[in-house]
């Protein structure tokens, strides 16, 4: 099979490679051989190519963390799923491997490239939202890279939930994307201060839900327009830089700092998962939630499509088409 690989670390538009003859994975126990319909770019899949990621494959390996695939072989052959495969046999790829346990339907509303991509965006949203930051209705959500995949997700899931929401994008080019997606408030933090807008758009309250998947400056200024008993939920750090909260400062200012590592909830609590898949699925299908493909590519274009990503230089998300 042709599948893309990693012999050595580096930029993905560099460290990967597109070979013509892998041998397709063979599943083991509890596992399933899908053929690739299309597989999801995920920042994380360039940070993998990195060595900066907390997964790290043995090398060589295949990256691809999410797909959508139809299961080849067996009891369950035709099955249409989605999941992340399992490493070192990424998504990238002719074929790759499911856990069984852990792969879930493919909702018959979306397509492909869509099915593809709802899986770790929308349930990273999902749970920031619902488990972690308990939204509520009427509450203000404030989210960074709102364009991008999962700032995407969590501005519909947002509005699903009845919240209001301001939406931080960068770059105009990115503003009506944003917009599409049912933000209430558009701010373009290359043209204007965010945390004024914030403040203003909300008579100086503050977000009562803040949605980060940026760190550095996104989040430190994230402090300074979060509501009295606001939460700020730390999704991950886009922007390269980790920030060091002042703790004095949340407590002056009587607001949470949330950590959310979506993938723990497969090994801690994949009942809850299952749960959030049926939700998502149930909005899919009333049309609520429909991820942003922004571009479907070849499986020759998967180096690129990470560099994009890599770059900051994506909207939505971009999918690789299966062959």
């Amino acid at each position: 099979m042709r599948a893309w690989q990693v012999h050595e670390l580096g930029e993905p538009g560099a460290a990967m490679r597109l070979a013509e003859e892998v041998a397709r994975p063979v599943p083991g126990p509890g596992q399933l051989l899908v053929r690739v319909r299309a597989a999801a770019v995920n920042f994380p899949d360039a940070l993998m190519v990195r060595g900066q990621y907390q997964v790290r494959p043995p090398l060589p390996f295949t990256p691809g963390v999410e797909v959508c695939g139809e299961v080849a072989d067996g009891a369950r052959q035709g099955e249409r799923l989605i999941g992340n495969p399992v490493l070192p046999h990424g998504a990238f790829a002719e074929y790759a491997l499911l856990d069984a346990a852990a792969a879930f339907p493919a909702p018959e509303a979306l397509d492909d490239a869509e099915a593809a991509a709802l899986h770790i965006g929308y349930q990273t949203a999902w749970f920031a939202l619902h488990r972690r930051a308990r939204l509520r209705a009427d509450e203000t959500l404030l989210v960074h890279a709102a364009a991008g995949g999962v700032g995407s997700a969590a501005v519909q899931l947002g509005r699903a939930a009845g919240a209001r929401v301001i939406a931080v994008v960068g770059g105009p080019a990115k503003v009506e994307a944003a917009r599409a997606l049912g933000a209430d408030l558009v701010v373009d933090r290359t043209a204007e201060d965010f945390v004024a807008a914030v403040k203003q758009a909300t008579g100086g309250r503050g977000a009562d839900v803040v949605f980060d998947p940026v760190g550095g400056d996104a989040y430190t200024g994230s402090t300074r327009c979060v509501a009295f008993e606001g939460r700020i939920v730390v999704v991950g750090f886009a922007a390269g830089s980790i920030p060091a909260p002042a703790l004095n400062h949340a407590l002056v200012k009587n607001y949470a700092i949330l950590g959310l590592h979506w993938g723990l909830y497969n090994t801690h609590d994949p009942r809850a998962v299952r749960a959030a898949h049926d939700e998502l699925t149930k909005l899919a299908e009333q049309g609520v939630v429909r991820p942003l493909v922004s571009a479907r590519v070849p499986l020759a274009g998967a180096a690129e499509a990470v560099q994009l990503v890599a770059d900051g230089r994506s909207t939505g998300r971009i999918v690789v088409l299966g062959s």
